[in-house]
């Protein structure tokens, strides 16, 4: 009899459990991405275009190294979020106040970009799930979802608070909301895993953003006046501590087995 093949994974999965932990350092690096493309533009009047190439380049930098690894690897794989908030800012912000290009338009672009990824995606993978992120092809659709997601959810978040008169506070409520509704819609009336895990996402870029702002602008423009210098250090000092627990604890690593020629047909 010939033996039965055992079951192989391409590589292990490159992305991280969705856990607590995932939602609050997420939400702490939106944040980061937020207060820290204002501290190199503006504070350290680095200027729009230099931090953009700066960031750009360590995005790419880091990128390159998470795309290497065949496994999650929890502090390159943070770093690659976190840069990849600020680059996702500072895009919007070019487009915003460097070409002129309104906040309306820039929601809608980024919007349909980020609609287009997740249909070429799933035209191409038969599934969105970040569960089964198990070959190259399928990190560089996560990865390019992700940054639209970060650019979006600037946009969004601006949109709200300064040209819908919101301010930062009722902004964040609104987009805390909806992020507590999506996860009602799961945990409660069990809908689509995928879809409630991508709307909380998207939603998680503006809610962190808004409350980057309430923290670091001064009080008069509706803030707390912390500054973006001391609001990037203490979530940068958090998102350290937690990210250092994970490495060392593996409480977040999740690993899939599947068949070589095994796509993963499905949503879940």
């Amino acid at each position: 009899m010939k033996p039965m093949p055992t079951p192989v994974a391409r590589m292990l999965n490159k992305v991280p459990e969705v856990t607590l932990y995932f939602w609050v350092i997420k939400i702490m690096a939106t944040t980061v991405g937020e207060t820290a493309a204002d501290f190199l533009s503006v504070t350290m009047n680095l200027g729009t275009i230099g931090t953009d190439l700066i960031m750009s380049a360590l995005l790419a930098l880091a990128l390159a190294a998470q795309i290497r690894l065949r496994k999650y690897v929890p502090s390159i794989y943070w770093i690659a979020v976190v840069l990849i908030s600020v680059v996702g800012t500072l895009v919007t912000d070019t487009l915003v106040d460097r070409l002129g290009v309104s906040l309306q338009t820039t929601t809608v672009v980024f919007s349909l970009a980020l609609v287009a990824t997740f249909v070429a995606w799933f035209a191409s993978e038969r599934t969105l799930s970040i569960r089964t992120i198990v070959s190259t092809r399928r990190e560089l659709f996560y990865w390019a979802a992700v940054l639209f997601t970060f650019a979006l959810g600037t946009a969004a978040g601006d949109l709200m608070a300064e040209s819908f008169a919101l301010g930062y506070a009722t902004a964040g409520i609104i987009f805390g909301a909806l992020i507590g509704a999506a996860a009602l819609a799961h945990y409660v009336f069990g809908a689509n895993t995928v879809l409630t895990f991508w709307i909380a996402y998207i939603l998680t870029r503006p809610f962190g953003a808004s409350f980057g702002d309430l923290l670091s602008q001064p009080l008069a423009n509706g803030g707390l006046g912390l500054g973006t210098a001391m609001t990037s250090q203490v979530f940068l000092a958090v998102i350290l501590a937690l990210v250092t627990f994970l490495t060392v604890t593996r409480r977040d690593a999740l690993a899939v087995v599947l068949e070589p020629d095994d796509e993963a047909h499905n949503l879940n």
